[in-house]
């Protein structure tokens, strides 16, 4: 039997969030450590080419965790929905029918990003002098993406079921592996980028198989059953539609990512490309807890709005606000503050520092607004609402801040490419909150306990 632990329709909401939400915001920080401390070592070495090289890859790994995302984001909740109605051999096919995708899709991407390597790598902003370093970060990452799939993509599985703490462990054992990796490849043995690259796939691997194990053993709750894995066109078209919001929310950020490195390419050279480099490492971390406080909700949510306690799902929406605006903020500060110090980190050369400064206080002044579209997406997903939460993955990205990034600079230069960040920002924020007001809570607020809405997912 399940322990009232797991079960969320029971207890205090902010506690049943903040459960997982911890755990999983640490996770966060782990992981995205995978990729800072690739920059920062490599921001060590002479120049900033390297790094910079480092930066031009950004866009396809984006790619590539979204696809880990469309499996991941789109499976979990709706197995937690099954387990909340108590159909636990449902929510056992859905996790398996995902991790079967994740496979498919792993293994065309490889092929895919193979074929096309060098043209897409130019596309995406690489120089002459930057592609040398691109191309051996990506070359390695490409032939472990499987080992990123499977990590990435069935940990959200593991959260769903209240197992907050493991879902951490996860990534904390890549990241404790990459740290230690990475130094000793990248200087000790001389490999550069190469080293780097090296050192993010074999913690990855440790990781996917660290998933596996917990999924097929005897602690979980649901567990990955090889006989559930054949697919079925029903489930995968669940899957898919509500998993397109992530996917799409990492295919824009590559869409963006591309057209600003293109873009500042053209008006700025490989040092802005470098600054924007900067700018995205201190994007990941600013957002590793929003996005850990909204991965930590979702499976609240999911499981009360499958249980029919829709006042408990509009306690949790006030509460992710609540946190999520305090959060932004504190981050927002930092970045007005002390833009010099953060930039730091990952760079000293005198001109990414002075040039980088005001072009972070202008990518990061309308961070607050900005992180109300997480709460609201992670909403949206969270009740199956797919459609909601891929057409503001689309909004502020792909409608408003790609445009922007080509247009503005026409006029203010490499300034317009911030610009147009700050200006997506207001807009996709404002309009997902909003939305997400009149749609969902406003309604769920006045509806009884128990009483079935029908089924809003699509």
């Amino acid at each position: 039997m399940e322990g009232q632990t797991y079960d969320f329709s029971k207890g205090s909401i902010s506690k049943n969030i903040m459960s997982l939400a911890l755990p999983m915001t640490a996770a966060q920080l782990i992981n995205v450590l995978y990729s800072i401390v690739d920059r920062i070592y490599l921001g060590l070495l002479p120049g900033h080419l390297a790094l910079t090289g480092l930066g031009i890859t950004m866009p396809a790994i984006s790619i590539i965790m979204g696809f880990a995302n469309l499996c991941g984001t789109g499976g979990a909740p709706l197995s937690s929905m099954a387990r909340g109605r108590g159909d636990r051999e449902e929510a056992e096919r859905v996790m398996a029918n995902s991790f079967t995708l994740l496979i498919i899709f792993g293994i065309a991407a490889t092929a895919l990003f193979l074929l096309i390597k060098r043209p897409m790598l130019y596309l995406f902003g690489a120089s002459n002098d930057t592609y040398p370093y691109a191309d051996q970060y990506m070359t390695i990452y490409i032939l472990g993406n499987l080992f990123v799939m499977i990590g990435l993509g069935m940990n959200p599985f593991i959260n769903a079921q209240g197992f907050g703490k493991i879902g951490m462990l996860t990534v904390g054992l890549g990241a404790i592996v990459n740290i230690v990796l990475d130094p000793l490849f990248i200087f000790v043995f001389h490999m550069g980028v190469r080293g780097a690259a090296l050192a993010t796939i074999i913690a990855q691997g440790c990781s996917a198989v660290w998933v596996l194990r917990f999924l097929t053993g005897k602690k979980a709750i649901l567990k990955l059953r090889w006989e559930y894995m054949k697919l079925s066109a029903a489930r995968v078209r669940k899957i898919v539609a509500l998993g397109l919001s992530g996917f799409f929310m990492n295919l824009t950020n590559s869409l963006v990512q591309v057209v600003c490195n293109a873009t500042l390419q053209k008006y700025g050279g490989d040092t802005y490309v470098g600054i924007m480099t900067v700018i995205n490492s201190l994007r990941e971390v600013f957002f590793m807890p929003i996005q850990g406080l909204s991965n930590g909700s979702q499976p609240v949510i999911s499981y009360n709005y499958g249980a029919g306690k829709y006042k408990r799902v509009c306690e949790a929406i006030r509460f992710s606000v609540a946190v999520t605006v305090g959060i932004a903020a504190f981050f927002w500060a930092l970045a007005m503050l002390i833009p010099g110090p953060l930039i730091k980190i990952f760079n000293r050369v005198p001109i990414v520092v002075s040039e980088g400064i005001p072009a972070l206080r202008i990518y990061f002044c309308m961070f607050i607004p900005m992180s109300l579209q997480m709460v609201g997406q992670g909403v949206f997903v969270g009740l199956g609402r797919s459609k909601s939460a891929v057409f503001f993955s689309l909004l502020r990205k792909a409608i408003v801040n790609a445009p922007l990034t080509v247009i503005l600079p026409i006029w203010l230069g490499t300034t317009g490419v911030f610009v147009a960040e700050s200006i997506s920002q207001v807009i996709g924020g404002f309009a997902c909150i909003i939305t997400m007001y009149f749609t969902v809570y406003r309604r769920y607020r006045l509806m009884p306990d128990e009483e079935r809405l029908p089924d809003h997912s699509d």
